[in-house]
Order: C-alpha cells, then sequence, then structure tokens
C-alpha cells in the first residue's frame, strides 16, 4: 500500500485541491500509541478492503502536530488518535478512531 506522508499545510491544501477529483484518505497515526499501531495494522492488512481510486495519506502525529490541528480545523472534526478521515469535494464524508478504524467500515464513492 503507497502511503504519501503529510509534511507541509502547502500539502494539504493540495490535497484538499485533489479531493474534487478523487477521495483522499488521511490516516492520523501515534507512534507512541498501541491502538494506533493496531489501526494502523488492521488498514495495511485490509487494504484489498480499501476504497479503489483513493490516495492515502499518512500524518505522523508526532512529528507533525501542527498539521493535525490544521485537518482538525479544515474539516471540523473533533480530534483523536489514530484517527482517519475520509475527503471528498473538500469536505470530511466520513470519520472514524481508536477501534472503530476498520478498512470495510470506510465507504467507497460512486
Amino acid at each position: 500500500m503507497a502511503w504519501i506522508p503529510l509534511e507541509s499545510a502547502e500539502q494539504l491544501a493540495d490535497l484538499v485541491t485533489l479531493s474534487h477529483q478523487k477521495p483522499i484518505l488521511f490516516f492520523k497515526h501515534s507512534t507512541r500509541c498501541s491502538i494506533s499501531t493496531a489501526a494502523w495494522g488492521r488498514m495495511e492488512r485490509g487494504e484489498a478492503k480499501l476504497p479503489p481510486n483513493t490516495t492515502f495519506v499518512y500524518l505522523d502525529l508526532i512529528r507533525f502536530r501542527v498539521l493535525s490541528n490544521a485537518l482538525t480545523q479544515t474539516f471540523n472534526v473533533a480530534h483523536e488518535s489514530p484517527q482517519v478521515l475520509l475527503v471528498h469535494q473538500a469536505r470530511c464524508i466520513y470519520h472514524a478512531n481508536h477501534f472503530d478504524i476498520r478498512p470495510e467500515y470506510i465507504p467507497v464513492l460512486a
């Protein structure tokens, strides 16, 4: 699975623009949290269940807390860790956190 690391505000802006063409799935991951590591593993093992034609973006919360805050503000979704946000047409249309992060729960867009 090819995850794109999110490392700048400019990159976030570009991804929001790209979301008008295809869905973007953000995974907010804390490298210090066992629940986050378990959720990451479920995403990796469940790649076949994830929506096709989606760009997958990884955010290291420890290194880029400012970007996590930007996601919270941009999409008006309370911060959680771990957390996934599915963005389409510049709106967060689905989000989940902790043990609710499962590839089979993420909606497939037509």
